[in-house]
């Protein structure tokens, strides 16, 4: 496992009942996506900044749009093998590239 700095680590704050923003620690950007469901950086937080939070069976989360859909499904935040983002177009819930393990940083 790589070491870790600053530029990895993501805070998540509850905005809503199920809904959570996620903001970079270091640059204090805001996680987005937009109706294409690509990912994108915000400086302030709006509707494209909140996602539903959802913990699955085997402990882990996923982040989907709480605005946008994609022909009636959810679009997740999702990393490749690369760490690259995918399209939200492109993402299922079942898929582990949206599975995400938070950890409390102390």
């Amino acid at each position: 496992m790589g070491s870790w700095n600053n530029h990895d680590i993501m805070e998540i704050r509850t905005v809503a009942v199920g809904i959570v923003a996620i903001k970079g620690v270091e640059n204090k950007y805001y996680l987005a996506m937009n109706k294409e469901g690509k990912l994108y950086a915000k400086k302030d937080c709006n509707e494209d900044c909140n996602f539903k939070e959802l913990i699955l069976e085997n402990h882990y989360n996923t982040y989907a749009s709480a605005k946008w859909t994609h022909s009636g499904g959810e679009m997740f935040v999702a990393l490749n093998q690369k760490g690259v983002p995918v399209r939200g177009k492109k993402t299922k819930k079942e898929q582990k590239t949206a599975h995400f393990l938070p950890m409390a940083i102390t």
